[in-house]
């Protein structure tokens, strides 16, 4: 026999993949004991007590339903009133999935999870991913869901080349998980992303900062014919100079006991450490100096982006050993 589901929940948070989620859980589960049960979302901003009234009433034939209040922090104190007097007494049937960013300017949003809270609501978190430890965590848990496993070399690859967005993450490592049959290490993933946006500007900093002209420039034209966006590359040039400067300003240390300090995961401060050998502080002056110029260039300044982005490379190469 199926249980019902709880009738009420709280989804708290601003984690967008995590909130998506966390409805789809509710759904799933009102659709395990109604396989009719019907989904519907609304604003807050888009309604009024009467109408969520029409939407909470039970139906006369008892069909399923979830109703998604969004934006519950814009809620305002009339309908958060009407609210939490029908979450008193929930009508069968019917879930209703309260998705709250935490905030709120009113009395009333800033009050409504704790109201929802002492009514019972079943609570799910989504607060934004910002450690790198939780976006790792993320990692190895998404590559666990889909039935694989990855190690510290694929992982740090991953990172590197998708960035932090979760939505991008999860379906990389998804497919990862398929392509590889299971086994995910840093081979993979470079196999994975060849010719990616992402991976291709990343390819493009790893050599320039790396101090070698002849692979960066080799990078560089892949990412032109390819039509990489020219701030992709130009923002990955930027990340790789300005962790290679943290990193030497901060000494040579244990990367573990440095990555509180920096907010950098340790595996990305035990390979900044790596990079910056050969660099001086001129040379990191100098090419911290080139890539605020190339984001500017990137962005409408200059005439010829192609031609701004082979200067910058070039400089960055250049600046490598300029003491």
């Amino acid at each position: 026999m199926t249980t019902a589901p709880a009738p009420l929940h709280l989804v708290t948070g601003e984690e967008e993949l995590l909130i998506e989620r966390a409805v789809r859980a509710s759904l799933d589960a009102a659709r395990a004991a109604d396989p009719t049960a019907d989904l519907t979302r609304m604003r807050v901003s888009d309604l009024t007590p009467p109408v969520l009234a029409e939407l909470v009433s039970p139906s006369l034939f008892a069909e399923g339903r979830v109703i998604v209040l969004e934006s519950a922090q814009d809620i305002s104190q009339e309908l958060s009133d009407a609210v939490l007097a029908y979450a008193k007494a929930p009508a069968d049937g019917i879930v209703l999935v309260v998705v709250h960013s935490g905030g709120g300017r009113s009395k009333a949003a800033k009050a409504l999870p704790g109201a929802l809270k002492k009514a019972g609501a079943e609570i799910t978190e989504c607060p934004k991913l910002t450690k790198p430890a939780e976006r790792e965590s993320f990692v190895r848990n998404e590559v666990r869901r889909a039935g694989g496993k990855i190690d510290a070399g694929g992982l740090m690859a991953l990172l590197d080349s998708v960035g932090s967005d979760l939505r991008e993450l999860s379906s990389a490592a998804t497919q990862l998980v398929a392509d590889t049959g299971g086994v995910v290490d840093e081979q993979a993933v470079r196999r994975y992303h060849t010719g990616r946006a992402d991976v291709t500007g990343f390819a493009v900093a790893e050599k320039a900062v790396a101090g070698d002209r002849a692979a960066a420039m080799e990078s560089l034209q892949w990412a032109m014919q390819l039509g990489v966006p020219h701030v992709l590359v130009a923002d990955a040039l930027a990340d790789a100079v300005r962790t290679i400067a943290r990193v030497s300003a901060a000494g040579r240390g244990n990367p573990n006991q440095m990555a509180g300090e920096l907010g950098m995961p340790p595996w990305k401060i035990r390979k900044a450490q790596g990079q910056a050998r050969g660099w001086g502080q001129d040379g990191l002056a100098t090419a911290m100096r080139v890539v605020a110029r190339l984001n500017a260039e990137v962005k409408g300044a200059a005439a010829d982006s192609n031609y701004a982005l082979q200067r910058a490379v070039l400089d960055v190469v250049a600046a490598k050993g300029d003491r």
